[in-house]
């Protein structure tokens, strides 16, 4: 488990600074990726209002809190007053709806991109530093704004860029690294018409719908996380008492066993509750830890009742605990953290808001709260050797773009001839027919299994027109939850379309590169056999 990532206070009037995991390391000698490092800011959004950007943070080589030009130069803000005074407009001019842009990271800087459509951001500053943004609060000068950020560690050890829903949902973005490989990394995409699909969906929830913010003009704003709906008196602020108190009792008749690193499972930790307090132990059978029941507002924030410093015991037991409570699987699932997301919230009452943002992933993968890094469940980009990156502001209604070649994924290989399923020309368009072709090691022939869902690119394996007959063309298409999506892969080798109950198979048992796939019966010839590479 990767330490959290989300950004820590380094002063009072400051809510940002360096992700926990990167300002502990210690910076090796010679340092990788240029001294500037540029990114592409697209707007695919298709909205027309101007796009501001703001490039901001602390610089890590001197501690000090500033922002950066459109060259990549860093400035110190100037000082601050109480009552807090106007900041310098430090925007930069954002591309327009179909237009691309480009800011840069110097190395050694940290920080948020901003970007709002409309109106320029107000920041302010006193003499402890930049006031950051609050829009779920009725008065913050920014509340009417359309905007959203991504977070950023760029140094010695590389690149990390995420988008983040941990305080609130608003616009949709992507991020991507492309390394000094070549290879292009990329999370965060919605499926289509999913900006959509996540705000309707939260505000259907019994009590949820004033978590969701609409302008006076009809726009509708953002969905604000539980933690700041219910700061802002929008959620009930016991809204998740009754089940944290069924997980933490459960817990006095059995143990909770924690493994916090997934690299290190012989490290353990074993936790049983007395009285409001789970207590924890080491395989030594010593007391290492304890916490107190949190509250409803503990488990939101990851905070309060359950402190997590950048420590190896307290910490990642906290963190472990927090994203197990989030996903609500705390109580049921005994050893932690659990890595199938099949078993997320399916308590009652549930995080709706996590829920609804990573069910509307492509990837599945989101910030959604502060720990959701927990087993690898977060909307994060690395490379240690970054060339470049990507920041992506995705459609608004029904839609979608096709996300760049990925570096994650597994080649599915077919056991007569050795080839690999392939994505015609690493084309990933809605319709692209899928094919067998010499194994290449391309993204075009990178797969992903995510339950039932195969995909590659941001998109699914799909049975042409949801078919289910005999030599219903497999092609590639955009993720949609159908069961012309749902594949599994047998112990035996069939790659299965579940609601044909038939198999993959090469057409016309045709050995050469270009061989199209369709559906069959299964037969258990090997023009039917696969296996990961």
């Amino acid at each position: 488990m990767r330490t959290r990532r989300r950004l820590l206070q380094t002063l009072a009037a400051l809510a940002m600074s360096v992700p926990a995991a990167v300002a502990a390391v210690a910076s090796p000698a010679q340092a990788v990726g240029p001294a500037v490092l540029p990114v592409t800011i697209t707007n695919n959004t298709g909205r027309g209002e101007a796009v501001y950007v703001y490039v901001i943070g602390v610089n890590l080589n001197t501690g000090r809190l500033g922002y950066v030009n459109n060259a990549g130069t860093f400035s110190n803000w100037p000082a601050g007053s109480n009552p807090p005074s106007a900041a310098p407009d430090v925007s930069q001019g954002g591309p327009g709806n179909g237009g691309s842009t480009t800011v840069r990271f110097p190395l050694g800087f940290s920080g948020r991109v901003y970007f709002s459509l409309g109106e320029k951001i107000k920041f302010f500053l006193t003499p402890d530093g930049l006031v950051q943004p609050a829009p779920w609060a009725t008065g913050d000068p920014n509340y009417n704004i359309l905007f959203d950020w991504s977070e950023f560690t760029y140094n010695n050890d590389g690149l990390w860029l995420n988008s983040s829903q941990v305080d609130m949902f608003s616009v949709p973005h992507a991020v991507a690294v492309t390394g000094a490989n070549g290879v292009t990394s990329r999370t965060g995409d919605l499926v289509s018409d999913g900006r959509n699909k996540v705000l309707n969906g939260i505000k259907a929830q019994p009590g949820w719908g004033n978590t969701v913010v609409s302008r006076s003009d009809g726009t509708v704003l953002r969905a604000l996380s539980p933690g700041k709906a219910a700061g802002a008196g929008l959620l009930a602020s016991n809204y998740y008492d009754s089940y944290i108190n069924s997980a933490w009792n459960a817990y006095t008749s059995k143990t909770l066993t924690v493994t916090p690193f997934l690299d290190q499972p012989n490290v353990k930790y074993f936790g049983r509750t007395s009285g409001n307090v789970m207590n924890f132990t080491n395989t030594s059978g010593q007391t290492v830890t304890s916490f107190n029941k949190p509250s409803s507002a503990s488990v939101w924030g990851c905070d309060g009742d359950l402190p997590a410093p950048n420590d190896q015991v307290r910490g990642p037991i906290s963190r472990t605990l927090c994203a197990a409570l989030n996903r609500g699987t705390l109580g049921t699932i005994d050893t932690q953290p659990s890595t199938n997301a099949a078993q997320f919230y399916q308590n009652n009452p549930a995080n709706q808001y996590a829920k609804i943002i990573h069910q509307n992933m492509v990837d599945g993968k989101a910030y959604a709260f502060a720990f959701d890094d927990v087993a690898n469940f977060e909307s994060l980009v690395h490379d240690g050797d970054p060339r470049s990156a990507a920041l992506i502001l995705t459609p608004f209604g029904a839609g979608g773009t096709t996300p760049p070649p990925s570096s994650s994924g597994v080649p599915i290989i077919n056991d007569w001839n050795g080839k690999c399923i392939d994505v015609p020309n690493g084309s990933f368009v809605d319709s692209a027919p899928l094919q067998m072709w010499s194994c290449n090691g391309s993204a075009a022939q990178k797969w992903t299994f995510n339950g039932n869902t195969v995909t590659a690119g941001g998109k699914c394996m799909d049975v042409s027109a949801g078919a289910t007959a005999n030599g219903s063309a497999i092609q590639l298409y955009t993720c949609n939850g159908t069961g012309a999506q749902q594949f599994v892969l047998s112990g035996a080798g069939d790659l299965v379309n579940v609601a044909a109950n038939r198999c993959i198979d090469i057409k016309d048992w045709n050995a050469n590169d270009g061989g199209r796939l369709q559906l069959w019966d299964c037969a258990g010839t090997t023009n039917q056999k696969f296996h990961k590479g």
